[in-house]
């Protein structure tokens, strides 16, 4: 297919690798601890940066990795407070970017440069961008890879690995902030909307078809990959949201597999 030998399709063919691989590995994490939601509050929080960012004239991506940040750690706050409901510090944070997001996006003149990261623009990412994404998933995932044992342990119990040496409250703080850091990016690729439903949907693929830890992250990874793959063949030939139809393929993929889910 011609379209393939285009510079910005393989330029967001490489994006979508990058953030099919990354997403995944963060959100066993994330669906383990049961903070899916986290991906939601934090890509709000990205937005508000990006609105933020806008209206003063700043990159609005580096705001994004900004605000995303610092609600991460707020979060993060919050949660070691309300140790028995820590679901609350996602909400409170959500509400608390919304709030910020819808405010300061009254006063954006170019909408299309806040839409464009409500919903992405990942056949729009420019040379410096990929290389820019590419850099960053390197370094999370090789951040990710060096402390998977502490992530394993934390996931199933955090009290456990505390008493077992692991530093669970620095790197819940480093994962929190690879989280936001992660979502910030993938927002101006995938879109903020989207981006939290690429870190819970694959995963969530994978639990009912694999037997183990380590299968789960293989196969979520894989499924990433297909659901971002074939999201932007199906773009290629109609005229679709790249972000709004992968995650389509992914809802689409989970219904068919729920049959098959495999006995605890």
């Amino acid at each position: 297919m011609e379209i393939f030998t285009l510079g910005f399709m393989q330029r967001a063919i490489v994006v979508a690798i990058c953030i099919s691989i990354i997403t995944p590995l963060i959100g066993n994490t994330i669906v383990l601890k049961r903070l899916s939601a986290i991906g939601d509050a934090l890509s709000h929080a990205g937005l508000a940066g990006v609105a933020i960012g806008l209206c003063f004239g700043f990159n609005p991506v580096f705001t994004a990795i900004l605000f995303s940040v610092i609600s991460a750690l707020i979060i993060e706050f919050i949660r070691t407070r309300f140790t028995n409901y820590s679901e609350i510090a996602t909400a409170i944070v959500l509400s608390f970017a919304v709030g910020i997001a819808a405010v300061f996006s009254g006063f954006i003149s170019n909408s299309a440069s806040f839409n464009s990261f409500l919903f992405g623009s990942i056949v729009a990412i420019s040379e410096q961008e990929l290389i820019v994404v590419v850099m960053l998933a390197v370094i999370m995932l090789l951040t990710i890879v060096f402390l998977r044992r502490e992530l394993f342990y934390i996931a199933f119990d955090e009290e456990g690995a505390e008493l077992s040496g692991v530093k669970v409250k620095r790197i819940n703080t480093l994962f929190t902030i690879i989280t936001a850091v992660v979502v910030a990016i993938a927002s101006r690729t995938v879109g903020a909307l989207v981006i939290s439903s690429l870190m819970v949907i694959p995963v969530a693929c994978a639990m009912l078809v694999s037997g183990s830890y380590k299968q789960n992250i293989i196969l979520s990874v894989i499924f990433a990959l297909f659901f971002t793959i074939a999201g932007l063949i199906i773009t290629s030939f109609y005229d679709l949201k790249p972000g709004g139809t992968i995650v389509l393929i992914g809802i689409a993929t989970l219904i068919i597999l729920l049959p098959f889910r495999r006995d605890d």
